[in-house]
């Protein structure tokens, strides 16, 4: 990649799991927030988290006030015969006045493209589309202007593939880190029978249960089944399949089988990723709290205008921030990375 390339300046996207964190994310510098609706249509379809559409109308209005942009995020997969909820929020999205709405399903993409025209589309991560011939498709069949780009490329694929493709890029920065092909896991829906891409959750908090041993150990379920067990004062994650510690046997030490509890941060990637044709970089964390989105969302502000202002960033320190205080630049500096 050439160094002399002169990095454009990139929006900054920032999660909202509430109203409330949508005005802190705003208030802090974001250039855009993403949030979702109530229910299955957003794959972080939570308790106690995202927005009715009245909410969702006066938060757009206090984000354009204040010069930020609101992306809808419906991004999760219709079972058959259930459709009717994802017209409904694709219908929510235009009457909102939302800058662009994140869809991932190529039924919600043509629907909404033929029948709501002046809604912007972006693609989400959770269609996986990872190849300039796939991204190419969606631009050309439903009009896609920004794709999300999935967490398994280096800098210099993003760069080809930005110089193969007719919209804009967006790409991870900080955050949580799937270990499976995005939008194609499905080993909570074996556990509990809620699907992440259809139901919009990975590990439902109701099968989710945590048990102190004797022993002064925490051991956390999903379901009937153990994901993990720390020792006293060891740190510990949410109880996902694909980080959790397994062992084969009674007397095998446990081990990560896919990958342990570690935070994407590209921090020190980012003007590469800016000289890479990188249009937005975004954030992830809408099941966070207000605390977490001022802290980090702050700190990507400073970096990203220092390095417009021709300065070297002052890297914040966000590891406790960090899903079990751990981070990685993932596949994105090296596919040595599992």
């Amino acid at each position: 990649m050439n160094d002399d390339i002169v990095p454009r300046r990139p929006e900054l996207v920032c999660p909202a799991g509430t109203p409330a964190s949508l005005r802190t994310a705003v208030d802090a510098g974001a250039d855009a927030v993403y949030c979702g609706l109530q229910n299955a249509t957003n794959a972080r379809n939570f308790p106690g988290l995202n927005f009715s559409p009245g909410e969702l109308q006066k938060s757009v209005e206090y984000a354009h006030a204040r010069g930020a942009k609101v992306l809808l995020a419906v991004n999760t997969f219709p079972p058959a015969g259930k459709f009717g909820l994802w017209k409904e929020a694709i219908e929510v999205a235009a009457s909102s006045a939302v800058d662009a709405m994140i869809v991932a399903d190529m039924g919600v993409a043509a629907y909404a493209s033929r029948n709501f025209p002046q809604l912007r589309l972006h693609l989400s991560v959770q269609a996986g589309a990872s190849s300039p011939e796939a991204i190419r498709f969606h631009c050309e069949e439903f009009s896609i202007k920004r794709v999300v780009l999935p967490r398994i490329l280096t800098v210099a694929e993003i760069a080809a593939i930005h110089r193969q493709i007719p919209c804009e890029i967006e790409a991870f920065v900080f955050g949580n880190i799937g270990m499976m092909a995005e939008g194609r896991c499905s080993l909570t829906n074996y556990v509990t029978g809620i699907s992440t891409n259809m139901d919009g959750v990975c590990s439902p908090a109701a099968d989710v249960r945590f048990e102190e041993e004797a022993d002064g150990a925490l051991t956390s379920r999903l379901g009937a089944f153990v994901i993990d067990r720390y020792a006293c004062g060891e740190s510990g994650g949410y109880p996902t399949i694909c980080k959790g510690r397994y062992s084969c046997s009674a007397h095998a030490e446990p081990y990560y089988a896919f990958e342990e509890p570690r935070s994407l941060n590209l921090s020190g990637l980012l003007p590469e990723l800016m000289r890479a044709g990188v249009t937005a970089l975004k954030i992830e964390g809408r099941q966070r709290s207000r605390a977490y989105v001022k802290e980090v969302v702050g700190a990507f502000r400073r970096a990203v205008d220092e390095i417009m202002a021709g300065k070297e960033a002052s890297l914040a320190n966000l590891i406790a921030l960090t899903e079990g205080h751990k981070e990685t630049q993932g596949a994105f500096r090296s596919k040595s990375w599992r």
